[in-house]
């Protein structure tokens, strides 16, 4: 079964992205315990193939920090296998909006798609014909395969609060599919987590005083982006 299965077609909302030490990283959640909850899907792995244009157009333009900028991805929590249900994605951030739309098809049905055109069946009509649009339009291909664990939370009295921690995160440039993770190489150092913040609204206070207090700054981290400065950009 696969981790944070619900299909939620679309959302809108602020995320806001921090570097954490484990030190820091477990200090924090001393912090904020009695805030949060573990979300329904606590722990996850999860694989993502990101696509891009031959000549990596969508990330050289997400470096540049345009106003808009969209990428796209294909996500299973977990090794996936032909018949596995996995996530055709594409998101959107606009200045600090970030919206995501989403298809759950099966490892199957995408290649189908991909390699033979055919629109996969039973699926949002019109977000499957916004994701087709992006591939045609950029001719997209796979470029990248990155992984990892993550922990997620939400708040206590805002559901619409989630904090996730993503570590362990490995990629890999060959071999671009969901059917295994290996071969892959470190992304970052094993004890570095990527913290999360999002929102529908704005941060807390009492999540912002713990932030404070241990003096967490926002910093922009892109996995997709660090992969290609390691590998293609240099």
């Amino acid at each position: 079964m696969l981790a944070g299965g619900d299909e939620v077609k679309f959302f809108r909302r602020v995320e806001q992205k921090y570097i954490l030490d484990k030190n820091t990283y477990e200090k924090l959640l001393q912090e904020i315990e009695d805030s949060i909850i573990e979300d329904k899907y606590f722990y996850s792995e999860i694989c993502s193939v990101y696509f891009d244009t031959d000549k990596n157009n969508l990330i050289i333009n997400a470096m540049e920090k345009p106003i808009y900028k969209e990428k796209f991805r294909l996500r299973s929590y977990g090794v996936a296998t032909m018949n596995d249900k996995v996530f055709l994605e594409i998101k959107k951030k606009f200045k600090e909006e970030t919206s995501k739309r989403r298809v759950e098809v099966t490892l199957k049905d995408f290649w189908n798609y991909y390699h033979e055109g055919i629109l996969p069946l039973q699926v949002d009509e019109e977000i499957m014909k916004e994701i087709d649009y992006g591939f045609k339009k950029y001719c997209l291909v796979p470029k990248l395969f990155i992984c990892y664990e993550r922990y997620s939370y939400c708040g206590k009295k805002d559901k619409n609060l989630r904090i996730t921690f993503d570590f362990n995160m490995q990629y890999r440039k060959k071999n671009l599919n969901l059917l295994t993770k290996d071969n892959t190489k470190l992304l970052v150092e094993r004890d570095v987590y990527i913290m999360e913040i999002k929102t529908l609204d704005s941060i807390p206070l009492w999540l912002i005083r713990a932030l404070d207090r241990l003096k967490i700054y926002p910093m922009g981290f892109s996995k997709y982006k660090e992969a290609y400065i390691k590998d293609f950009h240099r």
